[in-house]
């Protein structure tokens, strides 16, 4: 499933994919696969994610 409210949140600080992805330390590919469904990320990588994005897991990553 596609992940929009991460999607909606990274451009809220207009940030790209790939400042995001140095943010966290991974790939801007990594961040691209999630934010399409097609990646599931680590909990340590959705921590991490969160704390870039000022979001909590349920915001971003539970439904």
């Amino acid at each position: 499933m596609k992940n929009l409210r991460m999607k909606a949140a990274r451009a809220a600080l207009d940030l790209s994919q790939q400042q995001l992805a140095d943010a966290v330390g991974v790939t801007r590919q990594t961040i691209n696969a999630i934010e399409r469904g097609d990646y599931n990320p680590t909990i340590k990588l959705c921590l991490a994610i969160c704390r870039a994005l000022g979001k909590t897991l349920d915001e971003l990553f539970w439904e």
